[in-house]
């Protein structure tokens, strides 16, 4: 999202060894649910057509990710798409 899709992830899959523990970590991971989340201004033409990704409260994602739990990604930004309201947006 921050990106506005100018860098995507890759899609990957793990071998784990059969005699050992896989660890995993995640990073940016449960912000504050008030937090909004949107893409970095500068990777935003000025003309706003270009954003992919809607603005969006966190919390709200995260109802919509438990109820579509496993299922691709897409789906959910498309239905926060939908849902997305005028969130004032400051800058400190």
């Amino acid at each position: 999202v921050i990106t506005n899709g100018k860098y995507k992830s890759v899609m990957h899959r793990v071998i784990a060894q059969t005699d050992g523990n896989r660890m995993s970590i995640a990073s940016f991971y449960n912000l504050g649910n008030d937090a909004v989340i949107f893409p970095a201004q500068t990777l935003v033409k000025e003309d706003e057509t270009s954003q992919v990704y809607p603005k969006f409260v966190f919390d709200d994602y995260m109802k919509l990710y438990a109820d579509l739990k496993f299922q691709a990604k897409e789906p959910r930004f498309e239905a926060m798409k939908a849902m997305e309201s005028n969130i004032p947006i400051t800058t400190t």
